[in-house]
Order: C-alpha cells, then sequence, then structure tokens
C-alpha cells in the first residue's frame, strides 16, 4: 500500500494504491491524518484508481478519517473507485456514508 498526496489549490488529493487491508491499516490512517494535519477546514479528495483490494479494516480507515475531517469543519470525496472495490462499498452501505464521485474533478467540485 502506498499513500501519495499533492494539493490541488485548497484541497489536499491523497492518492492511496494497492491493497487497504489489515495489515496496511495502521499505515494508511497515519498516512492520511498526516496528509491533513494542520489544516484547518480540510478539503480532501482520496483517489483509489491504484487501489485493487479493501476490506472492512479499510473502510473503517475511510470512515474515521471521514469523521476526523468533518469534525475539524472540512469535507470529504472519494473518486476512482474500481469494480472490486465499488461493489464492497455497496455490499457494506458505504456508498450511502461516503460520497463517492465518478473522477477526480467532480470529486474537487464537491468539497470545494
Amino acid at each position: 500500500m502506498e499513500i501519495a498526496h499533492e494539493r490541488d489549490g485548497d484541497v489536499v488529493v491523497v492518492r492511496v494504491s494497492g491493497r487497504l487491508d489489515s495489515s496496511t491499516a495502521k499505515p494508511a490512517e497515519d498516512g492520511l491524518a498526516a496528509a491533513i494535519a494542520g489544516i484547518d477546514e480540510p478539503r480532501v479528495v482520496i483517489d483509489l484508481t491504484g487501489l485493487g483490494y479493501i476490506s472492512s479494516a479499510g473502510l473503517r480507515v475511510l470512515l474515521l478519517t471521514d469523521k476526523r475531517i468533518k469534525s475539524a469543519g472540512g469535507r470529504l470525496a472519494l473518486c476512482g473507485l474500481g469494480a472490486s472495490v465499488r461493489e464492497v462499498f455497496s455490499i457494506s452501505g458505504f456508498d450511502t456514508v461516503l460520497s463517492l464521485q465518478p473522477g477526480r474533478s467532480a470529486a474537487i467540485a464537491t468539497v470545494r
């Protein structure tokens, strides 16, 4: 699992690739927290284009990240979900809990 982040104006775009499961959940949580640390009212897009697999532990990381961002007055959107990752979101009901957007541009527009 790899995490990289960049800025697009006032939006932090975090790219997560590889597998997000119980063995990578803690480093992912730490990496996402570091990407938004010190930002007032963070506007964050998590790009999952490179994510091949997500488990319930990975869903938990994304939910915790969403709660942190919202408690700081910010907004979060996810984009780039592949078919298998989207299926996990759908089966678990997370597609109704988190903001899922079709692409990066739509996700950035959503959090702005």
